[in-house]
């Protein structure tokens, strides 16, 4: 500890291993705690570790993390453990920026962006509450600066330039020449004077777009400027008249991140607040469990009462979790509350019209915001990684879960007297039927994407993705006879590719760079859709009626269906990355 306050200011590079390995640790740590997978938090300690010359050696499971680092002359070993976890999709957005950063600024290269100066101008306006639009700010700031600074340079050798025609003119040295460059100057004058009696406006086209004029004309007026200097004898050009060379620049702007700068910028991540207030999350899911009843064939009633049901217990969730009760405890307090808020509004609504008193299934629908799809899924990823250790313990808490989830529903229906037995059929056109999977699809995966914290832009491009996916995977099953299984493979397998093409389109300029998201927060939220929640509340119903055949046969089929996911997203992973590909 001693070792890291002495060199808390020094630069990063220069800082002995144990100051290095706490910002590699740190990086680790807030990144398991977001929930993404063993694999990318030990890829993420990697890229930031390379840069500052130090090798890793990570044991990464659900809530802890033992590495090794060493700079090939000191060791540190170090332990981190976490007392929960959970998924924040905004955080794992903004380490990978963390990590470019900190790479370009030890003199690396980019590898999240193509452009590096999106990480750094996010990172830098990190205490921005929006960090998408502290982007767009900073870049309009500091576009509008250059040229500022563009104008004030043109005016001064414009008036330079002109002083010297005027003063060849009175000795008569300049001739036609002096004549020539006199018109010159008159001409970009009047240019000048004309763009600053245009009205100014912040925005990052216009600011762009005036730069580039006022640089085209100081070319054009340092090139007259310094004809006439070098044609004075002994005259040289002044030094400040000099471009300075992007080089200098970029490594003046770049140059000694400490120890310091590193830890309080992940102090900003670490303690930045959740996007969204309690109650738009409990909007958000009930957005997300209304659609999904509709996804499973539930009606207007049904979808009633499941958003009804998912908002409240949402709600009472959320608030549980802030004062950091137990999550078991929460998760079977929230399932009982929304279950019961969903009966609730159904036996309300029959006192109007009694064919509510017969949608005895929409319950289901009402708990399913508290499946664990993001640990159900990276759980699968780690072990098609090799790494079994995290991958079963990720897949332990997810079962941990649902068995509390689907308990605390199988009491309420037994509270009750309910028997579920599935949603009554909807009898609508094709046409129809797809259009409004369609839009279900893209509010519920909007709706979980908004309860994992991602930000607005993240929240719509995995809503486009999950859109077409579950639309495909559920047209499949109904018009071309796919079993649910092979649907669920091939609806991951194509939402892994959509979510790579969409990542390497803003890595090759064809997209904004504002909407480059980790693969990972555009996947998972897409699929969780795909979870197979009724099959799994249907086997602990039949299980606590101990009819052991029917329960067991919903258990198999849940299975089939939640293996098929992570491998759809894993194959799509080994076909379009090299480092999935091979066993390196």
């Amino acid at each position: 500890m001693k070792d890291i306050i002495c060199d808390y200011d020094k630069p990063l590079e220069e800082a002995c291993v144990a100051a290095k390995a706490s910002v590699i640790m740190r990086v680790g740590m807030l990144d398991l705690g977001s929930g993404t997978g063993s694999f990318r938090v030990r890829e993420m300690m990697h890229r930031v570790a390379y840069p500052l010359g130090v090798h890793v050696r990570a044991e990464v499971n659900l809530t802890d993390i033992e590495a090794t680092c060493t700079d090939g002359t000191e060791r540190v070993t170090e332990v981190v453990d976490l007392p929960t976890t959970g998924v924040n999709t905004e955080r794992i957005w903004l380490l990978e920026h963390f990590a470019d950063w900190l790479a370009v600024n030890c003199g690396q290269g980019s590898t999240y962006h193509k452009a590096a100066d999106i990480s750094q101008e996010l990172v830098d306006h990190l205490d921005q509450v929006k960090a998408h639009w502290a982007v767009r700010r900073a870049q309009e700031m500091e576009a509008a600066k250059a040229a500022q600074s563009a104008a004030k340079v043109q005016e001064r050798r414009v008036a330079k330039a002109a002083k010297m025609v005027r003063e060849l003119k009175e000795q008569g040295c300049a001739g036609e020449q002096a004549a020539q460059d006199s018109a010159q100057v008159q001409q970009q004058s009047g240019a000048l004077l004309q763009a600053q009696a245009q009205p100014q406006t912040s925005g990052l086209g216009q600011a762009q777009t005036q730069y580039q004029v006022q640089a085209q004309s100081q070319s054009q007026t340092n090139t007259s400027a310094q004809y006439q200097l070098n044609s004075q004898p002994g005259s040289q050009p002044s030094s400040q008249d000099q471009p300075q060379s992007v080089e200098a620049a970029v490594s003046k702007r770049l140059s000694g991140v400490t120890v310091r700068q590193a830890h309080e910028r992940l102090d900003i991540i670490e303690h930045r607040k959740p996007l969204y207030s309690p109650l738009f999350s409990a909007f958000s899911a009930a957005v997300a469990c209304a659609s999904f009843v509709f996804l499973l064939g539930g009606g207007l009633y049904d979808m009633a009462g499941a958003f009804v049901g998912a908002g409240i217990g949402q709600f009472v969730r959320r608030s549980l979790l802030g004062r950091r009760i137990n999550q078991f405890f929460v998760t079977a307090v929230a399932v009982i509350i929304a279950a019961l808020a969903c009966i609730g509004t159904l036996r309300l609504a029959g006192l109007f019209d009694p064919v509510a008193l017969r949608h005895d299934t929409a319950y289901i629908g009402a708990i399913l915001f508290v499946i664990p799809g993001f640990p159900l899924v990276t759980g699968g990823l780690d072990i098609a990684k090799m790494d079994f250790p995290s991958g079963v313990q990720r897949l332990t808490y997810a079962l941990s879960i649902i068995l509390v989830a689907t308990f605390g529903g199988w009491v309420v229906a037994r509270m009750v007297q309910l028997n579920p037995q599935g949603f009554d059929a909807l009898n609508l056109s094709l046409g129809t039927t797809a259009g409004l999977r369609a839009l279900a699809a893209f509010c519920g995966v909007w709706g979980f994407s908004v309860l994992f914290n991602s930000p607005q832009r993240m929240a719509l491009v995995a809503a486009i993705i999950g859109a077409i996916t579950d639309t495909m995977r559920l047209e499949m099953q109904d018009l071309m006879g796919v079993p649910p299984e092979m649907a669920a493979f091939l609806g991951a397998f194509l939402a892994g590719m959509l979510a790579t093409a969409w990542r390497s389109s803003v890595r090759r300029g064809w997209l904004p760079p504002e909407v480059g998201y980790p693969r990972i927060c555009l996947t998972v939220p897409a699929i969780v859709i795909m979870v197979p929640g009724l099959y799994m509340y249907r086997a602990m119903f039949y299980l606590g009626q101990f009819n052991t055949l029917s329960a067991m046969d919903w258990i198999f089929r849940a299975f089939m269906v939640i293996i098929c996911l992570p491998i759809g997203l894993a194959t799509a992973r080994v076909i379009t990355d090299r480092a999935w590909r091979y066993d390196v």
